[in-house]
C-alpha cells in the first residue's frame, strides 16, 4: 500500500528532544507515569489543519487574523499564524501515522466561528460591537506535527501528546483525541 505525501509544518521538536521530554522527572510526569505506567515508545503523528483568513472590527479596530482548524473533529486548540506558511516552512512526508480530514467546510466554519467569537470575547467583551466575523478559507491544508508518548501496556495504555511545533505538552483532550484515534 504506497501513502500520497502530505505538507507538514516541520516540527520544533525532534525525536530525541520528545523523548527527553516524555522521560522528564518533573511533577507533572511523575505524576503520569504513576497513573499510567512507564513509557513504553514515542511515534510522530500528523493531525490536518485548514486555514482561515478572519477579519473583525473589535471597538473601531479592524483585525484581521489568521488561524488554523483541525479538520478531524474540531476539539484541537486553534493555531494562530501571522501568515500562510510558505515553502521553507514546510516538509513533505509520506507517513502513515496521520489522521483522516472528516469535517465538512460548512461544519468547520462553524466551529471555527465558536471558537473565535471565545477567543475575541476574551479580548473585550464591551469592545465588540456586533459579533460579525468575515471568514475566508485560505486554499492551504497542512498537517501539524505531534509527538505521541505511549505509557503503561496491554489494555490499559495511555498516550500523552507532545505539540511538535509549539512545543508543549498538551492536555486530557488531546490525549483523548489521539486515544480515540488509535482505538479506530
Amino acid at each position: 500500500m504506497t501513502t500520497s505525501a502530505i505538507r507538514t509544518l516541520k516540527p520544533n521538536v525532534t525525536e530525541k528532544e520528545a523523548m527527553r521530554t516524555f522521560s522528564a522527572h518533573g511533577v507533572s510526569a511523575f505524576l503520569w507515569r504513576i497513573r499510567s505506567g512507564p513509557l513504553r515508545k514515542i511515534a510522530a503523528a500528523y493531525v490536518p489543519f485548514r486555514l482561515y483568513r478572519v477579519r473583525y472590527e473589535l471597538g473601531r479596530t479592524p483585525c484581521t487574523r489568521l488561524f488554523a482548524l483541525d479538520v478531524v473533529d474540531g476539539s484541537l486548540d486553534l493555531f494562530e499564524f501571522p501568515r500562510v506558511p510558505d515553502d521553507s516552512e514546510l516538509l513533505s512526508s509520506d507517513s502513515r501515522n496521520r489522521l483522516t480530514p472528516a469535517l465538512s467546510e460548512d461544519r468547520s466554519v462553524e466551529l471555527l466561528r465558536e471558537k473565535i467569537l471565545r477567543i475575541v470575547f476574551q479580548q473585550g467583551f464591551f469592545k465588540l460591537r456586533e459579533p460579525r466575523l468575515d471568514i475566508t478559507r485560505e486554499h492551504c491544508e497542512i498537517y501539524l506535527p505531534y509527538w505521541l508518548g505511549f505509557y503503561g501496556g496491554g489494555e490499559t495504555a495511555r498516550c500523552r501528546v507532545l505539540d511538535a511545533v509549539r512545543r508543549r505538552i498538551e492536555g486530557a483532550k488531546a490525549s483523548a483525541f489521539f486515544e480515540q484515534w488509535l482505538a479506530a
